[in-house]
């Protein structure tokens, strides 16, 4: 058994179902149904890596994804064949950080939301639309043709603050009572043809369920 340990879901218990729920029905939809890893809502970063670490010394087979919280250099991120990059360079780099990949972790089982989930969303504005509906200032949104993975997680969360502040059915966004929602309702073809990072964790995870 396959797990996944992912960012996200707090000390909440309600909350990381949502969390394994969100990323569960993404991960079927993106054509894992049937060969789905076990998923783990393991709250804040530190604690999925720490969580991943213990599988990976118990001998476990064992997936990490969190958010990058900063820009991912080029030197990380270049070739053609997203398997080459280096997401743990990018862990022990980062101030804040300063991760190492423990013994038998492997760059490919290792992956990066960059900078935060929540630039997911931006590609996938339908979504956001359905469900935040009368009120949705789109406008408020970066240009369709800006790159995802180019905005910062602050730039990420002013928008969606910004977007759905007159929102009449929903309150402002909030990340515990409107994240994993959206998260569960995206399409990821859209995110992954947005953002990089999003493809390679979906391309190393089939390869590695062998879906």
């Amino acid at each position: 058994m396959v797990k996944l340990y992912v960012e996200g879901g707090g000390d909440s218990k309600v909350l990381q179902s949502e969390c394994r729920r969100g990323f569960r029905e993404f991960l079927e939809k993106a054509g894992l149904s049937g060969k789905m890893p076990s998923i783990s809502a393991c709250g804040g970063r530190r604690s999925a890596y720490e969580d991943y670490c213990t599988a990976i010394k118990n001998g476990e087979a064992a997936v990490l994804l969190v958010d990058s919280e900063a820009p991912v250099i080029e030197a990380h991120q270049s070739g053609a064949d997203n398997k080459d990059w280096l997401p743990w360079a990018h862990l022990k780099s980062r101030p804040g950080d300063g991760w190492e990949n423990p013994k038998g972790g492997a760059d490919t089982d290792c992956h990066l939301m960059v900078e935060v989930m929540e630039s997911w969303f931006m590609a996938d504005r339908e979504v956001l639309k359905d469900f935040f509906n009368q009120g949705f200032r789109e406008n408020q949104l970066p240009a369709k043709t800006r790159p995802i993975e180019s905005l910062t997680k602050s730039a990420v969360y002013d928008v969606l603050q910004k977007a759905t502040a007159d929102c009449k059915t929903k309150a402002p966004y909030g990340k515990g009572d409107h994240s994993f929602k959206l998260l569960a309702k995206l399409d990821p073809q859209k995110v992954i043809a947005a953002s990089p990072w999003a493809k390679r964790f979906v391309d190393q995870l089939k390869l590695k369920m062998g879906a």
